[in-house]
């Protein structure tokens, strides 16, 4: 858009109502500076309505920049809506997840799965080890062409594939009613991600499940995750993909109290005291002979 106002292709000045969906996402790759330029172009009377997950400070500040005195309509709270999800959390080393996530895929008989990756080529390589399993797949990512994309998620909404693997980028946009399960096969960089990739699932009331598969790598940025949505996501095993990995240090031990510390600190010295005056003398030569004068 930005493109086509400045080769002047297109005129905006008699637009009126503009809409800017997942305005969290759109800021945080990178383009609040697309949209302040974009947005002057447009007429002054108009009605700009944003739609985000999240109210993060980048949101706020496009909000003061160019609506006056908005009004903010809650749907539903970040954390309520997460806590209606079924959330599982599978132990298991790194270099199973694969392997485990066909398991779990055939054994639960998931008739629709969204998996998530983090990179395009893990992407690449985990749809063509679920085609091998024989569970049909296909994946969506930076590198597939928008076409492409379509047609995958056309396939996946219609059954023709069982699987969609996406990055967080590709999946931007996806409306799938009714979705059953989503899965992490590795964990986002961002708790919002988290969020918004869990909430594909679950909607409008529907039961929806989301697993993730956790390694050793994770453990920690899971609890951070689980902190700041106020929930306890429990741990399972599943047999035959055990974790063996060694498990962090998560947390240290709690100091104890500086009253405590004196105290044990005051015993100690005071047993230690003790010890020493019962403790009997040595006898030396000189006490024998004094004995054998008497």
């Amino acid at each position: 858009m930005l493109e086509h106002i400045k080769n002047k292709n297109v005129n905006l000045s008699s637009v009126t109502t503009v809409v800017i969906d997942e305005v969290d996402t759109m800021l945080d790759m990178g383009f609040l500076e697309d949209l302040e330029k974009i947005l002057p172009n447009i007429g002054q009377n108009r009605q700009i309505m944003m739609f985000s997950a999240t109210l993060n400070q980048n949101v706020k500040k496009l909000a003061k920049e160019f609506l006056s005195d908005p009004v903010v309509i809650e749907v539903a709270k970040q954390r309520s809506s997460v806590k209606i999800i079924d959330q599982q959390i599978v132990l298991v080393d790194e270099d199973k997840k694969a392997e485990l996530l066909s398991y779990l895929i055939g054994s639960r008989n998931y008739s629709q799965v969204l998996v998530f990756v983090n990179m395009k080529k893990e992407a690449d390589d985990l749809v063509a080890h679920l085609n091998l399993d024989g569970l049909p797949s296909e994946c969506i990512h930076g590198d597939v062409r928008q076409t492409a994309r379509a047609k995958a998620l056309r396939k996946f909404k219609s059954g023709d594939i069982r699987v969609l693997v996406a990055t967080d980028i590709a999946a931007r946009g996806i409306d799938i009613e009714l979705l059953p399960v989503v899965v992490n096969f590795a964990l986002p960089e961002t708790i919002t991600d988290y969020t918004h990739r869990i909430g594909r699932t679950g909607r409008a009331g529907n039961a929806g499940t989301a697993i993730t598969l956790l390694s050793v790598k994770d453990y920690k940025f899971m609890i951070e995750i689980e902190k700041e949505l106020i929930i306890n996501i429990p741990r399972i095993e599943v047999e035959g993909f055990e974790a063996t990995e060694k498990k962090p240090r998560l947390f240290k031990a709690r100091p104890k109290p500086l009253s405590q510390r004196k105290a044990e600190s005051k015993v100690k010295e005071q047993n230690k005291t003790a010890k020493t005056s019962t403790k009997k003398r040595k006898i030396t030569k000189r006490d024998s002979n004094k004995n054998f004068r008497k």
